[in-house]
């Protein structure tokens, strides 16, 4: 079953004609025998092969058989293969005692019983062929072992992350429920509070003024219910990277103006100042729909953490980039939460308010990315947060042709 397993055999003798002998009495198909007439020969001979046995002659000229066997079992390499020493010696106590005494597993003497030598190298040979079974197993089990191991630690990582992505589906659905059923109440509220006067006849809660309010506070809460779901939308779109871009040449000085102008009720009811610094217009060609809802989030943010300090919008043009900054002097935001606020569902904690998913910054990112741009904060606790978002400035070509054919 082991015969796979080539065994490699060493005789050693300073007389061709014994190894001729020698080698013709154990060789065999699944062996190789390698010849030495020197102890020199022979080192050479161990440094390069593995053997599963070495037959040594004792009487050599220069280095003699058990000063070979003594260098053998100095050595790492070599010192392990068996030897079997062969001399034509008189059998003398003190040479097969010597023999033992430098390693030897056992001692032959010349001339040689042909059926105990087969035996002998047969055993070694099948001792050596079990031990590099065993080896190969052994190898086997600690690779198969390491496997398990580098397995064990993948499933560890695996089920981490599992874990996150439960806890972070279990802090939606808990968010989402909240968020949803705030607006929800609001509508609730007020129609169960119209049914009231209407079952009552009461013709006074419905004057225009009273009218124009309601429809003002249904709209507030029907657009806070359609942010949510837009909001989860494009989380879905972004994943499947269906998120959408229809980039058209516009002004975004004149896009952030607008956005500043109709965040006034919101800035008011936030007791905020918003001031706005634009030197020139600023054209590009982007998504419109897109980075008015990037800006308009960075607004949202800025008013809602900013303590009721004053917030600076400033539009300009940098280094061939369009770059626009929010910043707020409100409650800061620390170094180490300033790249989780960019993922998704996570919020900046604050005793002022936690309202919205905490998708905001994550599409934002996700939009501003799809540009070519890059949106960063800068920030510290305490001391306010400066958003600044940076979108290449790229010009309608087509336009631009047209313009020089006209001038032409």
């Amino acid at each position: 079953m082991l015969s796979h397993i080539q065994a490699k055999l060493l005789i050693v003798d300073d007389l061709p004609e014994n190894l001729v002998a020698l080698e013709a009495l154990i060789k065999a198909d699944d062996r190789e025998v390698y010849q030495a007439q020197s102890a020199d020969q022979a080192l050479g001979l161990l440094l390069e092969h593995e053997f599963a046995l070495a037959i040594l002659d004792v009487q050599m000229p220069g280095m003699n058989g058990f000063e070979l066997a003594e260098l053998m079992r100095g050595t790492e390499k070599t010192k392990n293969i068996p030897i079997v020493f062969v001399s034509a010696a008189a059998r003398e106590m003190n040479y097969a005692f010597k023999g033992y005494e430098s390693g030897a597993v056992d001692f032959l003497h010349k001339p040689l019983d042909t059926h105990a030598v087969k035996s002998k190298v047969a055993v070694f040979v099948d001792l050596f062929r079990q031990r590099k079974a065993l080896d190969q197993q052994l190898q086997a089990l600690e690779r198969s072992r390491q496997e398990q191991e580098l397995l064990l630690a993948q499933l560890q990582v695996a089920r981490g992350e599992l874990e996150h992505a439960v806890r972070m589906r279990d802090d939606f659905m808990s968010i989402v429920s909240h968020e949803v059923r705030t607006p929800l109440n609001g509508l609730i509220l007020e129609t169960q509070l119209r049914k009231l006067h209407l079952a009552r006849d009461n013709a006074d809660a419905f004057t225009l003024d009273k009218m124009r309010a309601m429809v003002e506070r249904d709209e507030r809460q029907i657009n806070s219910l359609i942010r949510l779901i837009e909001d989860m939308l494009d989380v879905s779109r972004i994943r499947t990277g269906k998120l959408s871009i229809r980039p058209s040449q516009f002004d975004l000085s004149q896009l952030v103006t607008g956005l500043v102008e109709n965040f006034a009720a919101q800035a008011r009811a936030a007791d905020c100042n918003l001031e706005l610094e634009i030197n020139a217009p600023v054209v590009g060609v982007w998504d419109e729909f897109r980075i008015e809802q990037v800006i308009a989030n960075l607004l949202t943010n800025a008013l809602r953490y900013g303590s009721k300090r004053p917030v600076q919008v400033r539009v300009q043009e940098a280094d061939g980039m369009a770059c626009v900054e929010v910043r707020d002097h409100g409650i800061g935001i620390s170094e180490a939460n300033q790249q989780r606020i960019f993922q998704q569902f996570e919020r900046v904690s604050s005793s002022q308010s936690t309202a919205g998913l905490g998708l905001g910054l994550y599409i934002s990112e996700q939009i501003v990315l799809a540009h070519g741009g890059s949106i960063r904060v800068n920030s510290a606790e305490g001391q306010g947060a400066t958003f600044v978002v940076r979108l290449p400035l790229v010009r309608d070509t087509r336009e631009n042709t047209q313009q020089q054919a006209t001038s032409a």
